[in-house]
């Protein structure tokens, strides 16, 4: 389903020098050895899932839509990125469906937090809260006022009953808050981190919700699972990517720019900067991973990615398939635009990738890997997610480091809880 194009790159990369080394890594990734293994439950996910918990997110999800107005999707970072980003690309950034998606949990600030809760006041809302110990502080804070103000308006007994939880199996603050409210519960394995969590309840329970076939969804997932675990480097094209991308780096390439041509799809680029930020930042390595959308960011970033400093490469999802809109003739043409009468935005959109591809790579010698897909459903992208989640795995342990973990993230929140003054810090 994917196609990485590496003619862009300004040199050549001698992909048979890494063969030994993909094959390694890869042989460790399948039988689950090496650093992080722990977290390594999300390979074979399309594979092992839980049916019966699959059948049942199906089932609480048709429940949401028959009853609800709003779902909630408390969740910070991967606990509601995947599932956000998701339901865009596929049902798109107006979609008409049933349940209304909103997001809570993934901020501090108090304007966005008062502008939800005023929203919600008044009407029929579900909460999807995620949070494998149910202490990460913006989500227990989010849900704690979400709770709130549904009990306020429904009382107790109708709260439980419009409370999804996804979180840990065995311990954890929500799970015995689950235990205590008989809130209906989901399963994120202790096997899968947060960011790779999005086929697991974390992210299909959102998105099933949508009205996204999630079946489809771990189908594509499942066909990736199968195509790339082989090692070999000569066939497998999401290891190539992660060694094109590991060899710029090594060259001298600290930012890697995933570009998309499609608003819907800036959701999957915040989603991929966690995937490969978290992965591989570490130890004082890793590319910085940034995103644009073009045509629109062309108008502000082009200039810097065209003639500034050579810091970065363009990483570029070429999604083929799109609506057919037409232009319409204007028998003014003041703006001139009648040369573009019988065509379509789509083949302008054809264009201008192709045009920016060329003034990037060819004439502003910025490296460019292309990836191309042939159309973005719910199986390309169950394929595409997998994909990338294999990717990041393969590079960073080219790098030596473990894919799975975020140490750097915690000296943030000692350093507030102190401030805060809580207890023990």
């Amino acid at each position: 389903m994917i196609k990485v194009d590496v003619s862009h790159l300004n040199s050549k990369i001698n992909f048979a020098a890494y063969a030994d080394r993909v094959k390694e890594i890869n042989d460790g990734i399948n039988e689950r050895t090496g650093l992080g293994n722990d977290f390594l439950g999300w390979a074979k996910y399309p594979e092992t899932y839980d049916k019966e918990e699959f059948a049942k997110i199906q089932e609480a999800a048709k429940y949401i839509r028959a009853n609800y107005k709003i779902l909630v999707v408390c969740g910070i970072g991967g606990s509601y990125l995947g599932a956000r980003a998701a339901i865009e690309a596929i049902t798109g950034l107006y979609a008409k469906s049933k349940v209304k998606i909103i997001y809570m949990g993934q901020t501090f600030d108090p304007e966005y937090v008062s502008q939800v809760m005023r929203f919600l006041k008044g009407k029929k809302f579900a909460i999807n809260v995620i949070s494998k110990s149910g202490t990460t502080t913006e989500t227990a804070i989010a849900f704690r006022m979400l709770r709130d103000l549904l009990v306020s308006q429904v009382g107790k007994e109708e709260a439980a009953k419009a409370i999804f939880a996804t979180t840990d199996a065995n311990k954890g603050a929500l799970l015995e808050l689950c235990k205590k409210y008989g809130y209906t519960r989901f399963v994120l394995p202790a096997d899968v981190g947060g960011r790779y969590s999005v086929f697991t309840a974390v992210g299909v329970l959102p998105m099933a919700v949508a009205g996204i076939d999630i079946q489809a969804f771990m189908n594509g997932a499942g066909k990736a699972m199968v195509e790339y675990s082989t090692g070999d480097i000569k066939t497998n094209q999401c290891y190539r990517y992660a060694v094109a991308r590991h060899q710029l780096y090594k060259d001298g390439k600290a930012v890697e720019l995933f570009v998309t041509y499609r608003p819907q799809y800036v959701q999957l680029g915040e989603w991929w900067k966690q995937l490969f930020g978290e992965s591989e930042g570490k130890e004082g390595t890793g590319l910085l991973p940034d995103s644009a959308t073009f045509s629109t960011d062309l108008h502000s970033l082009g200039q810097f990615i065209q003639e500034g400093s050579h810091i970065l490469f363009e990483t570029v999802l070429n999604v083929k398939a799109c609506k057919k809109v037409a232009i319409p003739h204007d028998d003014d043409n003041l703006d001139g635009l009648n040369y573009l009468d019988g065509k379509t935005l789509g083949e302008v959109c054809s264009k201008a990738f192709q045009g920016t591809l060329d003034a990037h790579a060819n004439v502003g010698s910025v490296p460019n890997i292309v990836l191309n897909i042939k159309k973005m459903d719910a199986e390309g992208l169950g394929f595409l997610m997998y994909f990338f989640m294999r990717a990041c795995a393969m590079s960073a342990y080219l790098n030596e480091i473990n894919p799975f973990d975020q140490p750097g993230v915690e000296i943030y929140k000692k350093n507030m809880f102190h401030l805060l003054g809580k207890p023990g810090y």
